[in-house]
C-alpha cells in the first residue's frame, strides 16, 4: 500500500521544489494478490538480523533495507504480518508507523524524492505466525519437533520480515541468525562466518545474487551437515535432519550429479553455491524451491530434487512478473522431470506426454481443470494445469520447433533474463524469434484455452 500526500513537494538537486507528490499506487498491482508488495520503490538489499529461541518460539529482528524511490514519497508501506514493531527510522530519523491489516505504513520525517537511495531500519519481534492459505497449505513460520521453517510461497515471507513481498520486486540479501548452541540455522546463500558464544551460535549467510522474497528461508533445527563441491568446483552444502537420513537418497551425491546435468541442458548454474535441507516436516507436504537450497520437508526422490534444482533456473534465477505466470516457473521444472528421466533412459518425454494426455499418468488428475496461463484464484495457483500441462505445452513447442531450437530456447530463456523478471509474453516472443514461426495457434490451445487440446 503506497500512499502519497498530495501537494508535498521534494527539494530538488538544485535547492529548487521538484515535482509535488501526488496519489501513489495501493500495491505492486498483482491480479491474484492485490493487496501484496509495492511499486513506489524497488529494494536493492536486505540485512536481517535474527535472534531465534526455538523454546519459546519468539523472533527479535532488525531488517535494514536499502531500496531506491520510484516516485516521489511523503510514506510508503512494507509488508508485515503480526509481529510488533518496536521503531522504525529512515535515513537513521524515527519514522511515523502506522499498521493496517499486512501493512505497515511508514512516514519519514521529510518526503523522499524520486530516484533517492534511502535506508529504512526495523526492530521487531513476537511470536511468528503460521498462515494458512486458501487452498489449505500452510507457509509463514512453520514450528517443527525441534525447530522452525520459514517458507514463503506465495506470501509467507511477511510474517518473518518487513519488506517488499512480491516477485517483481528482487534483492540482494544478508541474514545474520542467532540460535541456542545446540541448534543450526540454515538459510539462502554462502555462510560467511560462524561463531559460538556462551550458549548461543550466530551464523551469517551471504546471497550475492537478486533473490525475490517469496524464496528467502530460514530454517531451525538440528541437522547432519556436509559440504562438497561439483566437478566444475560449485559449492554445495547440505543440511539434514537426523530423522530423514536413513531414508534419504545420497544427496552429496545426487545434487552435485544433478546441477552437472541441469547445467548441461540449461546453461551455467545461475548462483555462487548449491545445496538442500531436508527437514522432518511431513505434515505440510510439499517441498520448495527457495534459492540456492532447496527445502525438502522429508526425504525426497530423484525426481523431487530434479524438480526443486531446475527451478533454480525457472523461477529462481528468471522469476515470473506476477503470480498469474506460476506456469512458467511450474511447468518448466516438471517439464525437466521429463527430460531427467529420459536422459536416465527410464522412459521417454513423449511416453510421459502421452500418459498425461491420457489421463493415465497419476499426477494426470485434474490437468484440463483451466488453461495453465490463467489461473482463475490463488485457491487454485498450484493446481495440476500449472504443472502438467504447462509441462505438456513444453513438450507441443518441442515437437513443433524441433529439438535443435527448442533446447536452444531452453538456454537462452535464463539467460536472457538472468536474475531478472519475465512474463508468459516474452516466452513467446523468444520462441518465435529463435524459431522463425508464428507459434500463436500452440500458445493458444495450451497455455489459454479452456478446452482440451488436440494431441498433434
Amino acid at each position: 500500500m503506497l500512499l502519497l500526500t498530495a501537494g508535498t513537494a521534494c527539494t530538488g538537486s538544485v535547492g529548487r521544489p521538484a515535482e509535488a507528490a501526488g496519489p501513489g499506487a495501493s500495491s505492486a498491482g498483482d491480479a491474484l494478490f492485490p493487496t501484496l508488495g509495492n511499486c513506489g520503490y524497488d529494494v536493492a538489499h536486505y540485512a536481517l538480523t535474527l535472534d531465534y529461541v526455538p523454546e519459546t518460539n519468539v523472533l527479535v529482528g532488525t531488517a535494514v533495507i536499502t531500496a531506491r524511490a520510484k516516485q516521489h514519497l511523503s510514506r510508503f508501506s512494507l509488508d508485515l504480518m503480526g509481529l510488533e514493531v518496536r521503531d522504525a527510522r529512515v535515513d537513521g530519523t524515527d519514522a511515523e508507523v502506522r499498521r493496517v491489516r499486512n501493512k505497515l505504513i511508514l512516514t519519514p520525517a521529510d518526503p523522499l524524492c524520486s530516484g533517492k537511495v534511502f535506508t529504512t531500519t526495523v526492530r521487531y519481534s513476537g511470536i511468528p505466525k503460521m498462515i494458512t492459505d486458501v487452498d489449505g497449505g500452510v507457509e509463514g513460520w512453520i514450528e517443527t519437533d525441534d525447530g522452525a521453517a520459514a517458507l514463503g510461497e506465495p506470501t509467507g515471507s511477511m510474517a518473518w520480515f518487513p519488506g517488499n513481498h512480491h516477485p517483481s520486486d528482487k534483492a540482494l540479501y544478508d541474514i545474520t541468525i542467532t540460535v541456542p548452541k545446540d541448534y543450526t540455522a540454515v538459510t539462502n546463500g554462502e555462510l560467511a562466518g560462524l561463531q559460538h558464544k556462551g550458549r548461543h551460535t550466530t551464523s551469517r549467510w551471504h546471497t550475492g545474487e537478486p533473490m525475490a522474497s517469496y524464496l528467502a528461508s530460514v530454517v531451525v533445527g538440528t541437522f547432519d551437515i556436509s559440504t562438497m563441491t561439483t566437478t566444475h568446483g560449485l559449492p554445495v552444502y547440505i543440511a539434514i535432519d537426523p530423522d530423514e537420513v536413513e531414508d534419504s537418497p545420497d544427496m552429496a551425491e545426487l545434487v552435485p550429479e544433478i546441477i552437472d546435468w541441469a547445467s548441461g541442458r540449461f546453461g551455467r548454474y545461475p548462483f555462487a553455491s548449491t545445496g538442500a535441507i531436508v527437514d522432518h516436516l511431513p505434515d505440510i507436504q510439499y517441498a520448495l524451491e527457495t534459492q540456492s537450497k532447496p527445502y525438502f520437508e522429508e526425504a525426497p526422490d530423484e525426481t523431487l530434487v530434479v524438480h526443486e534444482l531446475a527451478h533454480q533456473w525457472f523461477g529462481n534465477s528468471v522469476t515470473p512478473n506476477s503470480w498469474r505466470d506460476m506456469w512458467l516457473n511450474e511447468g518448466f521444472a516438471t517439464y525437466a522431470e521429463w527430460l531427467w528421466q529420459e536422459d536416465q533412459g527410464d522412459t521417454t518425454a513423449d511416453e510421459i506426454f502421452d500418459a498425461f494426455y491420457n489421463g493415465t499418468h497419476p499426477e494426470s488428475k485434474g490437468i484440463w481443470d483451466f488453461p495453465p496461463a490463467q489461473p482463475p484464484g490463488t485457491d487454485r495457483l498450484s493446481d495440476s494445469p500449472v504443472y502438467g500441462r504447462g509441462a505438456m505445452t513444453l513438450h507441443r513447442l518441442r515437437e513443433t520447433v524441433g529439438d535443435k531450437t527448442f533446447f536452444t530456447i531452453l538456454r537462452a530463456w535464463p539467460a536472457r533474463h538472468q536474475y531478472g523478471n519475465a512474463n508468459t509474453g516474452q516466452f513467446i516472443e523468444l520462441c518465435e524469434k529463435e524459431s522463425g514461426m508464428d507459434l500463436t495457434e500452440l500458445f493458444e490451445a495450451w497455455l489459454y484455452s479452456r478446452n482440451k487440446p488436440t494431441a498433434a
